[in-house]
């Protein structure tokens, strides 16, 4: 968990100074949440070799390729929407996530690179903020 916080934050230090858009939440909570939420799918270091992998019907992304699959820019509007149900991924039989209302709600307001504002719950901008630091480029 420390090689992943380290990470996190190196990674975290590198957007900044490259002025890539970071999301405003706790990239510590969001890694709690991710472990809590997210590993037994994406598996423990984001890249969707998770142990519940053999049973969904849509194989988990690799999280620590977001970015790469987007032109080098994470895609923060797409990734809060696909976490909190607006663009829903049935991979084992319902929406996911499937957490009931965790992830509903507002609260946080996270902008894309061009500026745009995402609104979202908490957890889910805490989450983001964990994801981000994970990208590998």
């Amino acid at each position: 968990m420390i090689r992943i916080f380290t990470r996190t934050v190196l990674a975290s230090a590198l957007a900044l100074s490259a002025g890539m858009a970071m999301a405003e939440g706790d990239a510590q909570t969001g890694e709690a949440i991710y472990d809590r939420y997210c590993a037994a799918c994406h598996g423990a270091t984001g890249t969707g070799d998770g142990r519940m992998r053999a049973v969904l019907t849509v194989q988990p992304s690799d999280l620590t390729a977001l970015s790469a699959g987007n032109d080098g820019s994470f895609p923060m509007e797409r990734v809060v929407k696909r976490i909190d149900g607006r663009d829903p991924l049935v991979a084992h039989g319902s929406e996911m996530p499937i957490y009931g209302d965790f992830f509903d709600g507002d609260g946080a307001s996270l902008r894309t690179d061009s500026g745009q504002p995402v609104i979202t719950s908490t957890p889910v901008a805490d989450l983001v903020a964990y994801l981000q630091g994970l990208q590998v480029q």
